[in-house]
């Protein structure tokens, strides 16, 4: 049986401590080149040109301007009334005098319908419904009109029982009141 040497046996210093060396040395060198690596893809990637999407837009420009300043202005004082103004009565008309027409507010007195009467209507024209008929010579209240419908200039007017309607002008004369 052969037996070995202790020197055989066991390695040599050097190369045991060359091993780490070795691997930290390879550790190095790979991290270097990942690192230019990733440098290259990064100079490439930002020096790229942009997109064609933004080609066609334009920058928008944005003129800045100060707000306008007031200008003074004079104020004008306008003082209150000194008193309040004060209701006028309108005048009560003389009812006791006829005018010389038809007018709302005076009286009127039926004629010219052959003792007949004229008829009082719901409207003012001769197509609405008679109400009633006044008397030839009646005395009556003209309210409102002249309103026109037909052939005849129609006015409201309210009779001694206290009916109301309608009457064609041309059966009216101005009266003095009852």
């Amino acid at each position: 049986m052969l037996r070995k040497s202790p020197s055989s046996s066991r390695p040599s210093e050097p190369t045991e401590r060359a091993k780490p060396w070795l691997w930290l040395g390879l550790g190095t060198l790979l991290t270097v080149v990942g690192l230019a690596l990733i440098l290259w893809a990064l100079v490439g990637f930002l020096s790229r040109p942009p997109e064609a999407t933004s080609a066609g837009l334009e920058p928008t420009i944005i003129r800045l301007t100060a707000p306008p300043v007031p200008t003074a202005t004079v104020a004008v004082f306008i003082a209150p009334p000194t008193a309040a103004p004060t209701a006028t009565s309108v005048p009560t008309p003389d009812l006791s005098v006829a005018p010389p027409e038809v007018t709302a507010g005076y009286y009127a007195t039926v004629v010219e319908t052959g003792g007949v009467g004229v008829t009082v209507r719901n409207g003012p024209n001769t197509s609405n419904a008679p109400i009633t008929v006044a008397g030839e010579n009646s005395v009556v209240l003209v309210i409102e009109g002249p309103t026109p419908g037909g052939a005849y200039q129609w006015w409201r007017v309210r009779l001694p029982d206290g009916a109301e309607g309608w009457v064609a002008g041309d059966f009216l004369s101005p009266a003095a009141a009852p």
